[in-house]
């Protein structure tokens, strides 16, 4: 069995009490999980859900990344990805600063060609391509927007605010994934694209839905619906409705409410049901597939391995779906094959993750606990499972 160094989620979650002066027993009176679950979690020997991080990390009022460590920087550097980010950083901040007279842009209808691309690379999980790309492409797009004001020059720039947002997630890098979406919403709104705000809003919904603060996500979601109202009855708003509702589906699932899932689930699939697959909408992957994966994430937000475990194996993915939703998928499974006992089973849908989106899984906290739950658990070590262990740098 590996012996992983003292640098884990337990290790600072015990830090971080201490500084507040708290006892183990009291940190979990303030949360919705018990003292024995926290002292393993503590001392290694359970991985901590991110239902239980965010719980905590709002308990000691700090950050959930600073309970994560993320962004993975050892990682990221000898991945040559970190140096990708300042790039995005400075772009980002170009927004007000009109045109560019050193700069010759390439014609509007490329670079909104352009811009789609770069959604394509991230729902690729080719973050790498992305992150490279990406830069120049908003510097371009600022420029064109501020020479030639257009609704499709302001889209095709908050479309890359958005590539940005995603990118940063991916990565750990949250604070910049706040900036992108500031920067979104500006250009959202000089485009008079009421489904651009609507979707703006559902991804600062998630952004709460990781810090555990559920009421602000909640409410981010009804604002996201309000704004959708505004747009044209059609396809469009529809999948953006959807999806809304998808989003609002998993943040009542971390806040235990039963009866929220229920009812967002089932509106979600009614959409779906009338509009059929919707996966190019704003590159949500809304249909009738999303609505299930939402449903089974939801299953295993609230610990219901089990019913998980069922809807997961019921679950048939179309090879049309985004990388990054398959890969999505294959992490929640191997945490609920964990969870239930199938720790061979687990290791293989991890594999299958890596496989398919490496520097997804790489960088994914879920990732990185299931394995280190797998490793704690087992009597005898697989070398596949030492590989995956010391891949995420465990």
């Amino acid at each position: 069995m590996p012996s992983f160094d003292d640098d884990h989620i337990g290790t600072r979650i015990r830090e971080q009490r201490r500084l507040a002066r708290l006892s183990q027993r009291e940190l979990a009176a303030r949360t919705p999980f018990s003292y024995s679950l926290l002292n393993q979690v503590e001392c290694g020997a359970r991985p901590a859900t991110q239902n239980f991080v965010a719980a905590v990390a709002t308990a000691l009022k700090v950050d959930v990344t600073t309970l994560t460590g993320q962004p993975y920087v050892t990682e990221l550097q000898r991945d040559r990805l970190a140096e990708l980010v300042r790039p995005i950083r400075e772009a980002l901040d170009l927004y007000d600063l009109g045109t560019n007279p050193d700069l010759v842009a390439r014609p509007t209808a490329t670079l909104v060609a352009e811009s789609d691309r770069l959604c394509a690379e991230v729902r690729a999980t080719h973050l790498r391509n992305a992150a490279r790309a990406l830069p120049g492409v908003i510097a371009e797009l600022t420029h064109a927007a501020w020479a030639t004001p257009s609704t499709e020059a302001w889209k095709a720039l908050a479309s890359t605010y958005r590539t940005a947002h995603d990118i940063a997630v991916k990565l750990g890098y949250y604070d910049l994934s706040t900036v992108a979406l500031d920067r979104m919403a500006w250009a959202a709104e000089r485009a008079s694209d009421p489904c651009l705000g609507a979707v703006r809003q559902y991804m600062r919904a998630l952004v709460y839905f990781r810090e555990g603060e559920y009421t602000i996500g909640q409410r981010l979601i009804a604002a996201g619906h309000n704004i959708v109202g505004q747009a044209q009855e059609g396809r469009e708003g529809s999948a953006v409705a959807g999806q809304l509702h998808l989003g609002a589906s998993v943040i009542a699932a971390r806040a235990n409410n039963v009866t929220g899932v229920v009812q967002h689930i089932s509106e979600a699939r009614k959409i779906a049901k009338r509009i059929g697959d919707a996966s190019d909408v704003h590159w949500l992957s809304f249909g009738p597939v999303n609505v299930a994966l939402h449903r089974m994430s939801a299953a295993v937000e609230m610990g219901q391995y089990d019913s998980a475990l069922t809807q997961a194996r019921r679950v048939r993915i179309p090879s049309a779906l985004a990388t990054s939703r398959r890969a999505h998928f294959l992490i929640d499974r191997a945490r609920t094959e964990m969870e239930t006992g199938h720790t061979e089973a687990a290791l293989d849908h991890l594999m299958q993750a890596r496989k398919a989106a490496p520097e997804q899984t790489r960088y994914h906290p879920g990732a990185r606990e299931t394995i280190r739950g797998l490793v704690h658990t087992a009597r005898r070590t697989p070398d596949t499972l030492n590989y995956m262990a010391a891949w995420v740098g465990l």
